[in-house]
């Protein structure tokens, strides 16, 4: 829904997640957490890396819901984001 903004977040550099973004045509926002603090601080981090998460944020600016790690080769990644995006619409309607 238009309320809902979904987040992809890592820990590559700004340059790197543009210019992904741009070849694939994500139509979502894309985060760079370099140093890994946003990593750490929800357990995504893996010591000098760290695993591709999401955050879907709500009409109300809080997080509606996270996916850590986010299995980018497992298709049903995709279904369950899908379904929580759908929830998180629905629930911006509600309101």
């Amino acid at each position: 829904g238009q309320d809902v903004v979904l987040i992809a977040m890592s820990m590559d550099t700004a340059e790197d997640l543009a210019s992904w973004a741009r070849d694939d045509q994500f139509q979502f926002l894309m985060a760079s957490d370099v140093g890994g603090a946003v990593a750490t601080q929800y357990g995504a981090s893996r010591g000098r890396v760290a695993n591709r998460f999401h955050y879907i944020i709500g009409p109300d600016g809080k997080v509606a819901h996270t996916q850590i790690p986010f299995q980018e080769v497992d298709p049903t990644a995709y279904e369950q984001l899908a379904a929580a995006l759908d929830e998180a619409a629905q629930v911006a309607s509600r309101e």
